[in-house]
C-alpha cells in the first residue's frame, strides 16, 4: 500500500509567459490552507489553454518529489544550479509528494487525499513550455527520455484537501500498466517496437486511461 502525504499543495492561474502574449499557469504557488477539490480541479486553480490542459482527465497534476534531487544533480553536472528547483512547483504541479513515482503507480489506481478520492488517468506529456519556463533548450526532451513526467488525477469524489494531508492508496488497478510503461509506449517511442501492436490495442481499450491517450494508442496501433 502506498501511503504518503502532500509535501506542497500549489494553486495558480494564467500569467504572462512570453512576449508574444502567450500565458501559462505553470508558476503555481504553495498554499497553507485547505482547498476544495472539484471535478475540474482545485478551486482557484486555472489553466491558460483549456484545449490542451485541464478537463476531467487532467484535474490535478502531481509530480514526484523524488525527481527534484535528480534534476538538481543533472544541472550540477553541467556546472549549473537552477532557482526553480529550490522549491516544489518547478514543473507546474498542484501536488508535490514522495511515493508516487511513475514506475510504482498504475493507470486507474485510486487514492484518498484529505476528503477527496482521485484516480490516476495518465502521465503528463511535456511541451515547449517547460523549456521556456526553465530557459533551458531540450529539457522537455530530457523529461521524455528519463520518463520523469509526473501524472494527472481525475476526481472521483470531491472534497477538501489540505497541505500535508495523507495520500492513501485505496484501490489498485487490476493490470500492470504503470504510468512509466504507458508513457514509454505512447510518448517515449516504444510504439515503434516490432511487438508493440498488441500493447497499443490493449491501451486503446483501457477504460481508466484518459480519453486522449486512448485515442493516441488507437492512432499508433497498426
Amino acid at each position: 500500500m502506498i501511503l504518503s502525504q502532500i509535501d506542497s499543495l500549489l494553486i495558480g492561474g494564467p500569467k504572462d509567459f512570453r512576449a508574444d502574449g502567450t500565458k501559462s499557469a505553470m508558476a503555481r504557488e504553495a498554499v497553507d490552507r485547505p482547498v476544495m477539490l472539484r471535478k475540474l480541479g482545485f478551486e482557484g486553480d486555472k489553466v491558460a489553454d483549456p484545449t490542451v490542459h485541464g478537463g476531467v482527465d487532467k484535474a490535478v497534476h502531481f509530480y514526484p518529489a523524488e525527481h527534484y534531487p535528480k534534476w538538481i544533480a543533472h544541472f550540477a553536472e553541467q556546472g549549473m544550479t537552477h532557482p526553480l528547483l529550490e522549491k516544489a512547483g518547478a514543473f507546474g504541479e498542484n501536488i508535490s509528494a514522495s511515493g508516487l513515482t511513475e514506475d510504482k503507480v498504475r493507470i486507474g489506481d485510486r487514492f484518498r487525499i484529505g476528503k477527496a478520492v482521485v484516480e490516476i488517468s495518465q502521465g503528463r506529456q511535456p511541451c515547449w513550455k517547460i523549456d521556456h519556463h526553465f530557459s533551458v533548450h531540450g529539457l522537455s526532451a530530457l523529461v521524455i527520455k528519463t520518463g520523469r513526467c509526473g501524472g494527472y488525477f481525475r476526481v472521483i469524489e470531491e472534497g477538501e484537501v489540505a497541505p500535508f494531508d495523507r495520500i492513501e492508496h485505496i484501490e489498485q488497478a487490476p493490470h500492470d500498466w504503470t504510468i512509466d510503461r504507458v508513457f514509454h509506449l505512447l510518448i517515449g517511442g516504444g510504439h515503434r517496437a516490432p511487438d508493440a501492436a498488441n500493447a497499443l490495442k490493449e491501451l486503446r481499450d483501457l477504460s481508466s486511461l484518459a480519453e486522449n491517450w486512448r485515442g493516441r494508442a488507437a492512432k499508433l496501433a497498426p
